[in-house]
């Protein structure tokens, strides 16, 4: 999508106004350039996705620049593997970055520009408890108050940041603060950390460093440095917008990058936190970063969601300074609306129940037309064999049916698609009473397409040759929480999972043909769904087909009770 399609698909919101004027004022030159800054401490997930649609599209849309930088500044957490996990993430949604830095590219600038304040006498080396620093910051309601070690000679802050960095303490000894404003109504203003003290060693930089600049300090620093012009962001830090400013403010160069908060992404049935996705992963309750039930990127990637899909849905959501809560069903409805563009159709039946069709002959069979998509005759058609015994669903057979159940019933009639109208003879149980199979009989002046005798019934369902099926494993994936709202309140996440959220059909019937589907295949079961073939299960000749979204949204009442609910507090 290029930059006027972008911008007719999402229209112009307050982000797009304020870099409209900036441009048109020729603030920082006329350039725009945006930057999309995870830390690889975790996967991406949705949550992530309205951010770096937001950041690439923007610089899209006004010929600007985008970068992909890695925050690198805790190395305890990080680690490769999110690196090239976050890389493939962004490179799935259609993006390219301009350029790929981290912020420890920028240690040894952002290390001197700490000195530069230590000179100017706005950082101090404070030796102070983790605890005393924080009760000399206050509340919201009492000012902070000074450090005793606020009024050290910048001769003694110098050689006692030069000792930090040389390794001379232990970790949580001293840390390097600046000297801002202990009065100041917002907490993040006084006398913020600057540097501390981990001797960790950092997955790029190795044992070079033993203290790290903290967040709020490299980031912006990174910003300046690089050229951002646009430092776009979540509401989440905008009281730290002064603290972005004062920064700034610090530094003698012609970029002057702007924050910009935005609301994030809430979305029902689904956590976005990366400690609560991970505590997930480690307490075994899913197979890992990218199981398709996770709302991480690449869960979703693996479960079948369409990139597009999500770039879609990030643009509907739309960029606004409101906090509010977006039903899941919104995204499946983009998913199902990408899906039904190209995935082409095919015959499955989950739980099998044999029919036996008396009056077709024995060993007979025969190929019919079926359309490999309704709507695209381009994508043509397929030959679907048909034999005397076939599976139907179970639930598509009812001894003594409700009013109006327009399936198969003792005595009724149904069409098979494509095929013919059956109607239900006999049935036939076990030595226990279960249902086992159907005798039924075939009308075959009514086969689809023919135009001879084309009677009419009331229900069509869908089948697999009995003989020709393909018996292989399909994944039945859903909601990873029965909870609108999971983690909130008193209920711990984990009590809030849906037990029902993966069943596997180990031996579904499945249409001849598709043993030889491939990973990246995408097809819409009829009747039952879309489904993609797994990348971490299947095997060649013997692929794992996961159900990406069901044809209709089943949730779709609790969403709108849910949401009710939390429109009413």
């Amino acid at each position: 999508m290029d930059a006027m399609d972008i911008q007719s698909a999402v229209g112009k919101d307050f982000i797009r106004q304020i870099v409209t004027a900036d441009v048109a004022a020729l603030k920082n030159g006329g350039r725009v350039q945006t930057r999309f800054p995870p830390e690889p401490n975790g996967y991406l997930h949705i949550g992530h996705a309205k951010a770096i649609c937001l950041s690439f599209d923007i610089a899209a849309e006004f010929s600007g620049k985008c970068y992909l930088r890695f925050d690198d500044t805790n190395p305890e957490k990080e680690d490769s593997e999110f690196i090239e996990a976050i890389r493939k993430d962004i490179s799935w949604l259609g993006y390219d970055w301009d350029a790929l830095t981290h912020a420890s590219d920028y240690f040894q600038q952002i290390y001197e520009f700490a000195v530069q304040l230590v000179k100017q006498g706005k950082a101090y080396v404070d030796d102070s408890s983790a605890e005393q620093i924080r009760a000399h910051r206050g509340t919201l309601t009492r000012p902070g108050t000074e450090s005793p070690n606020r009024m050290r000679s910048i001769e003694d802050n110098l050689m006692l940041f030069e000792a930090m960095r040389e390794g001379q303490f232990d970790e949580g000894h001293c840390v390097l603060r600046a000297k801002i404003d202990m009065a100041s109504p917002n907490i993040n203003l006084r006398d913020p950390t600057l540097y501390r003290i981990r001797k960790v060693p950092h997955q790029k930089t190795g044992e070079q460093w033993c203290i790290y600049p903290m967040y709020d300090f490299a980031h912006t620093l990174s910003d300046v440095l690089e050229g951002t012009t646009h430092s776009l962001c979540s509401l989440e830090f905008e009281d730290h917008r002064p603290l972005y400013e004062w920064f700034v403010a610090q530094c003698s160069v012609t970029n002057q990058p702007q924050q910009i908060e935005f609301s994030r992404l809430n979305l029902m049935f689904t956590i976005m936190s990366k400690r609560r996705l991970k505590k997930l992963v480690d307490e075994g309750h899913t197979e890992g970063w990218d199981d398709p039930r996770m709302p991480t990127l690449s869960g979703m990637r693996r479960r079948g969601y369409p990139s597009s899909a999500i770039r879609d849905f990030s643009r509907r959501v739309g960029i606004t300074k409101k906090e509010n809560v977006i039903q899941l069903g919104s995204l499946e409805f983009c998913v199902r609306e990408k899906l039904n563009e190209n995935s082409q159709r095919r015959f499955a039946v989950l739980d099998p129940l044999k029919l036996i069709i008396e009056n077709y002959a024995e060993g007979e069979e025969e190929l019919l037309d079926a359309a490999n998509h309704p709507n695209r005759p381009e994508l043509g058609s397929r030959k679907v064999p048909f034999s005397r015994e076939i599976y139907i669903e179970k639930n598509d057979f009812m001894e003594d049916p409700p009013g109006k159940f327009y399936r198969l019933k003792p005595g009724g009639e149904v069409r098979l698609r494509y095929a013919y109208i059956i109607r239900c003879e006999e049935i036939i149980r076990d030595s226990s009473g279960n249902i086992v199979a159907l005798r039924c009989t075939y009308d075959p002046d009514t086969r689809s397409g023919d135009g001879i005798n084309q009677r009419k019934v009331k229900g069509t369902i869908h089948w697999v040759s009995a003989k020709h099926a393909e018996r292989l494993e399909v994944r039945l994936y859903d909601r990873l929480f029965l909870s609108p709202n999971p983690g909130q309140g008193d209920v711990p996440f984990a009590d809030s999972l849906n037990s029902r959220s993966m069943e596997v059909v180990k031996e579904a019937a499945l249409e001849q043909g598709l043993s030889e589907a491939n990973i990246g295949d995408t097809f819409q079961f009829e009747r039952l769904g879309y489904f993609c073939v797994d990348t971490i299960h299947s095997e060649q000749g013997r692929p794992v087909f996961n159900r990406t979204v069901t044809l209709r949204d089943s949730w779709a009442k609790i969403e709108k009770q849910a949401l009710a609910s939390i429109s009413n507090r």
